[in-house]
């Protein structure tokens, strides 16, 4: 695919777009670290990947978190700093399936899910912590260590299921009632592929010992506090971003603005003719 002028000039608004819901909408602070705060808007990286494809949309979405982080509000924060890649993520994983490439997508998201296993919180897998609760350091508790990989990824592990039935019952979905099922399950698989990411990055030690000062036993405990609180969150999300997607995509179908590859829907609308 060519990059054209229109295209870049699409990225631009996009990003600018990112930027100004960075600044109007509500943020969700993460359980017992109120610095880390869980963004509304990185739910429009969903629709970017749509729109713009999975690159022009990711790179969009980048562009608009990196300009998010380093004006104000985010004033360049180091909180926020490893969890810029969560909105391209989202962008890319959605835009491959939703451009035929669900391969790609799959790969992506089952080795960030592989790669938390082998991160400290998870090793070794088979053995046992004590972790001590932050709020009350009185507490300590002994755990199987695969409590915290449970804890994080089983929702992952659905949302990366979710790809083949997305894939393989595309006809059905891609009809004018089905559509928002189609796009509500796009979203959400985008939105659990960014909190993968999100995962990863508060797991790698220089982020949570040098930038959030948390020792390893600690990082345990806020993995297990939360297994169902995040997943509701991105079923919300997802649910907003079906809400701005499907009359967009209507919309724009079959104009010079959305990208001319070949989409799931079209390709199932050609087949019918």
């Amino acid at each position: 695919m060519k990059v054209s002028t229109r295209h870049i000039a699409l990225v631009a608004v996009f990003a600018a777009l990112y930027y100004v819901l960075s600044i109007i909408s509500p943020y969700i602070p993460a359980i017992g670290l109120p610095e880390l705060k869980i963004k509304l808007e990185a739910l429009i990286a969903s629709v970017f990947g749509i729109i713009l494809g999975p690159y022009l949309g990711a790179f969009a979405a980048f562009l608009g978190a990196f300009v998010s982080w380093v004006l104000p509000p985010g004033s360049m924060s180091p909180f926020g700093a490893p969890f810029l890649l969560s909105p391209p993520i989202n962008a890319l994983v959605v835009g491959l399936i939703y451009y035929r490439k669900w391969r790609w997508a799959f790969a992506i998201f089952g080795v960030l899910i592989l790669a938390f296993l082998f991160s400290p919180p998870s090793q070794p897998i088979t053995g046992y912590s004590q972790i001590f609760d932050p709020f009350n350091p009185d507490n300590a508790y002994t755990i199987p260590i695969y409590y915290v990989p449970v804890a994080v990824l089983w929702d992952k592990v659905i949302a990366l299921l979710l790809i083949f039935p997305t894939v393989k019952f595309v006809k059905r979905l891609s009809s004018p009632k089905g559509m928002s099922i189609l796009f509500f399950l796009l979203t959400f698989v985008g939105n659990q592929a960014d909190n993968m990411w999100g995962c990863n990055a508060f797991a790698i030690p220089i982020v949570y010992e040098s930038i959030f000062g948390l020792p390893l036993e600690a990082v345990r405990f806020y993995f297990l506090v939360s297994p169902f609180i995040y997943p509701a969150i991105r079923l919300v999300q997802a649910i907003f971003a079906t809400i701005i997607v499907v009359p967009l995509v209507r919309t724009l179908k079959n104009t010079e603005w959305i990208i001319a590859e070949k989409s799931i829907i079209e390709e199932n609308a050609k087949e019918q003719v």
